[in-house]
């Protein structure tokens, strides 16, 4: 057996006198002094007794003052370039689904899913659907009527994507246009719940033109941001026995809720610190290209009070442990790659968030492993450190479980069949800042001529 460090497609591997967490349901939360034995990319022993591997050239990994556990799954991020793909990897972020479709990340799927390009599995919606209104962005293609918006997801599909994201601004016709088509092609749809157009005195003085309740039965794959759900499901009505009704109506419609709550803090954090959050270890690796479109937005939050929406920040937090506490089933994704939501260090973040809100670290792990890959449908495939599963692992010196900022440095990646030492992962991460203004620039232009977004004046 080798004694191995640097970077290797291998095909065993063995990890011994390690901590796992396995995230195997009805175990303990924490196995000592463990091996696992990975071949050709997949975990063909866990064993609480020492392993020994059958081949002479096997590659082995000393785990002792480790832990080992699933790659994480982020739920909701934005891929503008390959760099980021690179850090968030860097992480021990294994598995993203990008959240705004653009045609090169499907050229990246596909790389990734053949090895001919490093990064973590990838999934992608296509554009963000949405109409005209308050929250309209320039990269969102816009239909305003149930024609545009059939024609737009037939589009999706014939380009290749097969998830969709929809969001607050869609009238009714487009909306149920969206499901009614993706339902006949077999795609999912996420995103923020539709409010239909918003009339003048939306929603404090009348009711949204389309209430949150009547999407619940919609079969969305997930409902994103805990703050689009408490403005739209109670039009910002601080009230945690409301919450709490709601929390139950979620349980029983079965929906997944994917709450984001790292996007609102670092909004709020940048108004606390007036700006200095802005320059934390990190922001290095969010795209130039992005920083630079971002930066009006900066420079308005790092001028509000520094109490601006600290109020909804706590509450948010709240909001998630009350969820966690009737049923409601619940992701992790961080919206990064947007205003300054760092790849793979969000998800630590988000993470922390739901310590500080009084979720267990174990239930935190689990919404990050186990409950993203069984919305993605790979709940027999990852998510766990299971025999029979693939070899998405993470290994941290410590114990995440009781210091989940251990998982802000892996000492090693195994990904697809290859192991990433703790000195490769500093690598990714290094690769990971070599984003390209100019390369972002042409892609994200690419990107909106081919969903016929106008590019004059831009």
């Amino acid at each position: 057996m080798l004694l191995w460090a640097g970077t290797l497609q291998a095909d065993e591997v063995l990890i011994q006198n390690v901590d796992i967490i396995s995230m195997q349901e009805g175990e303990a939360a924490l196995w000592e002094d463990a091996s696992v034995l990975i071949r050709d990319g997949i975990i063909a022993q866990v064993s609480r007794e020492p392993l020994i591997s059958t081949s002479p050239d096997a590659t082995v990994v000393e785990g002792q003052g480790k832990t080992l556990l699933p790659g994480l799954i982020d739920m909701h991020v934005h891929i503008w370039d390959s760099p980021e793909l690179l850090a968030t990897l860097s992480y021990g972020v294994t598995t993203i689904r990008n959240a705004s479709g653009m045609p090169f990340l499907l050229d990246y799927q596909r790389r990734i899913n053949d090895g001919s390009m490093e990064g973590p599995r990838l999934f992608t919606t296509g554009p963000i659907l949405n109409g005209q209104g308050p929250n309209a962005q320039i990269n969102h293609q816009i239909v305003n009527n149930a024609e545009e918006a059939r024609a737009a997801v037939r589009l999706h599909h014939e380009q290749g994507y097969r998830h969709l994201k929809v969001y607050s601004n869609l009238s009714r016709e487009a909306y149920e246009a969206i499901r009614d088509e993706a339902r006949l092609l077999g795609m999912s749809v996420m995103g923020h719940t539709p409010e239909g157009v918003r009339d003048p005195g939306i929603p404090f003085d009348k009711p949204f033109n389309i209430a949150f309740d009547e999407i619940l039965d919609d079969g969305f794959e997930t409902i994103e941001h805990i703050e689009s759900i408490v403005w739209h499901a109670l039009a910002d009505d601080l009230d945690e026995d409301r919450v709490r009704t709601l929390a139950r109506r979620l349980v029983e419609t079965g929906n997944t809720v994917d709450p984001t709550l790292v996007a609102h803090h670092n909004l709020v954090m940048v108004a606390r610190t007036q700006g200095e959050f802005l320059q934390r270890d990190g922001v290095e690796l969010m795209n130039p290209f992005l920083r630079a479109i971002e930066q009006p937005n900066y420079d308005d939050w790092a001028s509000r009070p520094p109490t601006t929406r600290a109020d909804f920040d706590a509450f948010y937090g709240r909001v998630l442990k009350i969820f966690l506490e009737e049923g409601v089933t619940v992701v992790t994704g961080t919206d990064a790659g947007i205003f300054t939501n760092v790849p793979g260090l969000s998800l630590v973040d988000e993470l922390a968030l739901y310590l500080e809100a009084g979720v267990g670290a174990h239930d935190a792990l689990q919404a990050a492993t186990v409950n993203g890959a069984r919305v993605l449908g790979l709940e027999d495939r990852v998510g766990r450190v299971q025999q029979g599963y693939e070899a998405d692992l993470v290994l941290v010196s410590g114990n995440p479980l009781e210091d989940i900022r251990v998982l802000e440095n892996p000492s090693g990646l195994f990904v697809r069949g290859r192991w990433y030492d703790a000195d490769a992962v500093q690598e990714l991460r290094q690769r990971g800042a070599e984003g390209s203004v100019e390369r972002t620039q042409q892609q994200v232009f690419d990107a909106m001529a081919a969903q016929g977004t106008s590019l004059e004046g831009l």
